[in-house]
């Protein structure tokens, strides 16, 4: 199945920050419970200490547009929603790339069969992702090898989970790309080795670029104003 992934991303506001903490705990609550909806698995990864304009980045996975719709409605109507703003949020599809044919590799979701994030590493890259449109205009065959190639190159990463959702048609991006890491600088070597892919050279843009630790979404919520760093400091 085709299952569709929404990645939405929280910017807490600073008046938020400012009341009192049995508010902002109530409404971190508020918020924890209506993102528990039916059809839809929601996965949460903190953003703090590696972007300055979000704190909280959801990624959803649901069969039908129409849960995911609902489950945005559920979470718009939470206080906690009134006091953010959403910097960015991307809508994509899970497809089988065409260009795969009968590969699979131990890093890729479709060897494991189950859409979204495995959930068993503790970080996770995501960012959108344009191809040039003149890479559409070479033959399929030619696209085929040089693909070929940079799949490849992932076979050297085994411990690197990636996902492919694709956007053409129904959001402004091609594609969002994330993968499941252990170690982040794992993830750069693993860029730095495709940038030097033929395919490469057709990549228009691939960012902005979320690196986000995974955690139960309490636990995201708490360190958007430090209750956890707090509660140890008092400690």
């Amino acid at each position: 199945m085709n299952e569709l992934y929404r990645y939405l991303t929280l910017a807490v506001g600073p008046e938020w920050r400012r009341l009192p903490a049995a508010e902002r705990t109530a409404q971190k609550r508020e918020l924890a419970e209506a993102a528990s909806s039916e059809g839809v698995r929601v996965h949460a990864y903190s953003l703090a200490g590696t972007r300055a304009d979000a704190d909280l980045l959801l990624w959803a996975v649901g069969d039908d547009l129409e849960r995911i719709r609902t489950l945005e409605v559920r979470l718009a109507a939470t206080r906690l929603w009134a006091y953010s703003s959403r910097p960015y949020a991307y809508l994509a599809a899970r497809r089988r790339s065409p260009y795969l044919g009968g590969h699979a590799h131990d890093g890729s979701e479709h060897a494991r069969g189950t859409a979204g994030p495995a959930g068993d590493k503790p970080y996770v890259v995501i960012y959108p992702m344009v191809k040039k449109r003149s890479w559409y205009a070479l033959p399929h065959e030619d696209r085929a090898r040089m693909m070929a190639k940079h799949f490849e190159v992932g076979h050297r990463y085994p411990d690197i989970r990636i996902h492919t959702g694709y956007s053409f048609g129904i959001d402004d991006q091609e594609f969002v790309v994330a993968f499941e890491v252990d170690d982040v600088r794992r993830f750069i070597a693993l860029v730095a080795d495709l940038r030097e892919t033929e395919a490469s050279s057709y990549t228009e843009r691939e960012t902005p670029i979320f690196v986000g630790a995974a955690m139960p979404l309490e636990r995201a919520l708490e360190e958007i104003d430090g209750v956890p760093a707090r509660a140890e400091a008092l400690a």
